[in-house]
């Protein structure tokens, strides 16, 4: 059996909420995104373009030399890829340096771990040429046969 609706009237809220505007908070969020984003954004982008721009005045005139502009084109296309192989060769330095350090602290317990897992290394080994040695046996048995038969 089916159950009736239940109308409920809802009561509109007559509180008004502040507009996001007013927050000084709000203010204070416009003024930074424009400085603190905007600004230096739009600087930026103007910059590239009046490089680009004088770039390519200078490049393309009557005596323009192609093959300089090219040359400081390489420049600095290959000035990041420098900066952050120095900052990989700075991280990689450190990472050796430390572990340098922490060889001296390792405890005699890692030596005995280490035969440990050379043991177990060569068990695996022993057990591998085990397993092949049959499927060894029969490929060369195989290969004899079908050599005595080809010779009949």
């Amino acid at each position: 059996m089916l159950r009736p609706c239940v109308y409920v009237k809802i009561q509109k809220m007559k509180t008004k909420l502040p507009l996001p505007q007013d927050h000084p908070s709000y203010q204070s969020h416009r003024r930074q995104m424009w400085t603190q984003i905007l600004l230096p954004l739009l600087l930026t982008v103007i910059l590239f373009m009046a490089v680009i721009l004088l770039t390519s005045i200078a490049t393309f005139r009557d005596n323009g030399e192609v093959g300089r502009w090219a040359a400081i084109s390489t420049i600095w296309l290959v000035i990041p890829v420098m900066l952050a192989g120095l900052i990989f060769l700075a991280l990689l330095a450190g990472m050796i340096y430390l572990l340098v350090r922490l060889t001296g602290l390792i405890p005699p317990y890692s030596y005995q771990v280490q035969r440990f897992v050379y043991r177990i290394e060569g068990s695996v080994k022993r057990g591998a040429e085990l397993t092949r040695k049959p499927v060894l046996f029969l490929d060369i048995f195989k290969s004899q046969i079908k050599k005595i038969l080809q010779r009949s």
